[in-house]
């Protein structure tokens, strides 16, 4: 899970890598846009180098699944498999039963076997200079996805690490401060005397506003 500047930099080169300068992607179709809307991402690193990443987008009933690549020297570790498993656990923890994905013609059958299945329904397309078929999968619901009514501290987790107890679970044990209303001076003047003027020759009131 990217939570840090170094790690969505690592998502950045291997995009580059492999979209890029290997599927002849323009940067402006790659970087699209959405990276910092909502996305989740996912990284996969092997003795500390990424070799593999994964996009995870949320709409209201369905997550989607896209920017998935691996590295041509590390594609027979079965990473892209470790990925797909992860996300489509992360996307039916947080509630979500559709997964909804755009598959390359040609890897129709990757996806289906993580039971996302061709929308016959629907047309192929094209993006980027390739053809795509839509693909969903519906998965039953989870018994212990989050809902509304989860523990307060739980939602406020690090996105993936709802099991364990996070910054704020720990802070919840110095207890709560009395709350102490902020106050603020109208202050108009240099000398700091509200509604003193240079001009006028009539000083006002100063005036106290609560906040």
């Amino acid at each position: 899970m990217v939570r840090t500047l170094d790690d969505f930099q690592k998502i950045v080169a291997l995009r580059a890598l492999i979209y890029m300068a290997e599927q002849d992607c323009p940067y402006d179709e790659e970087f699209d846009g959405n990276d910092l809307a909502g996305a989740t991402h996912l990284l996969a690193e092997i003795g500390g180098e990424p070799v593999g990443c994964m996009r995870v987008r949320w709409f209201c009933d369905f997550a989607k699944v896209e920017r998935s690549c691996v590295r041509p020297d590390f594609r027979s570790f079965r990473i892209g498999w470790v990925m797909m498993d992860h996300a489509i656990d992360l996307i039916r923890r947080k509630g979500y039963r559709k997964v909804l994905g755009h598959a390359q013609e040609h890897l129709v059958g990757y996806w289906e076997r993580y039971g996302l299945l061709p929308r016959n329904e629907r047309d192929t397309f094209v993006f980027s200079d390739r053809a795509y078929r839509e693909v969903l999968g519906i998965f039953p619901q989870r018994e212990d996805a989050l809902h509304l009514d989860v523990d307060p501290l739980v939602l406020d987790r690090p996105e993936g690490a709802w099991d364990r107890p996070g910054p704020l679970d720990r802070s919840a044990a110095r207890g709560a401060k009395s709350a102490m209303p902020a106050t603020a001076k109208s202050d108009k003047s240099p000398s700091g005397a509200a509604g003193a003027g240079k001009t006028g020759g009539r000083a006002g009131r100063g005036r106290r506003e609560t906040v």
